[in-house]
């Protein structure tokens, strides 16, 4: 389940090799939930990072522009923008921050205090000990780690996938019933193609017939195979390659 909306906040100049993992960091915050604020902060002064920030900003990147050469402006206006981020946004749950600086434990303690996860991804070589024990070894990464983390997670999507799209004779009988109710209210045809595409659309877990598992666990070889068992269990009608109601559901509708 997706339902922690994670924020991404980033120090450029603090985590400069954002720029080369820049899609992994979005995958990987997707795999988190629907990311609410991706936001990237960076010093317009400084050439190398208006570079970035412009690739960045193509990605879908909010490219927060702190032209301020005095030290940790560009902290001060992220820590700023996640305070108020999540203080109008109840259901932002997490916080992926790219930085390592030790500066940001502060902001860290408040939104630990306040029941929010807080995954810190930092540079090697300009990580903080301080911070890898406030969010634990399990939530601190290094930013080179990224290829590694979205393959893995990639491989538990397909697995999960996998684990999921599929459903039982009765709960396809009765996808197959509520398919055929929809197109004739529509007056739709009811054909075999029709029928096999509504249920996709109202069963995220039909996935076609090789999905739909018998009593003895095996799986139906055709969607015309699965009709013709639903026919001789007198759970619908077929007419050439037509399905209708049987009496029963006509009543039940």
């Amino acid at each position: 389940m997706r339902c922690a909306y994670p924020g991404i906040f980033c120090d450029i100049q603090n985590i400069p090799s954002i720029i080369k993992f820049a899609s992994l960091v979005l995958q990987f915050a997707e795999y988190n939930g629907t990311v609410s604020c991706k936001n990237i902060y960076y010093n317009s002064q400084r050439q190398d990072q208006v570079a970035s920030s412009n690739k960045l900003k193509e990605l879908g990147f909010r490219c927060v522009n702190v032209p301020d050469t005095s030290k940790n402006s560009a902290d001060k206006r992220l820590k700023d923008d996640c305070y108020e981020a999540v203080a109008f946004n109840p259901s932002l749950k997490k916080i992926i921050l790219f930085s390592g600086d030790k500066d940001f434990a502060v902001l860290i303690s408040i939104l630990k205090a306040m029941g929010k996860k807080v995954i810190v991804f930092a540079q090697r070589g300009s990580e903080s000990l301080k911070l890898i024990k406030l969010v634990g070894n399990d939530n601190f990464y290094f930013v080179d780690e990224l290829p590694e983390l979205v393959d893995n997670s990639n491989k538990t999507q397909h697995q999960n996938t996998a684990l999921v799209s599929q459903i039982n004779y009765k709960e396809a009988i009765e996808y197959l019933i509520e398919a055929i109710k929809t197109a004739s209210s529509q007056g739709k045809p009811t054909v075999f193609s029709s029928i096999d595409r509504l249920m996709r659309q109202h069963c995220a877990n039909y996935q076609g017939c090789s999905s739909i598992f018998k009593a003895d666990g095996k799986k139906f070889k055709s969607f015309s195979q699965f009709i013709d068992v639903a026919v001789k269990d007198g759970k619908v009608r077929k007419q050439n390659q037509e399905l209708f109601l049987t009496e029963l559901d006509i009543l039940a509708a």
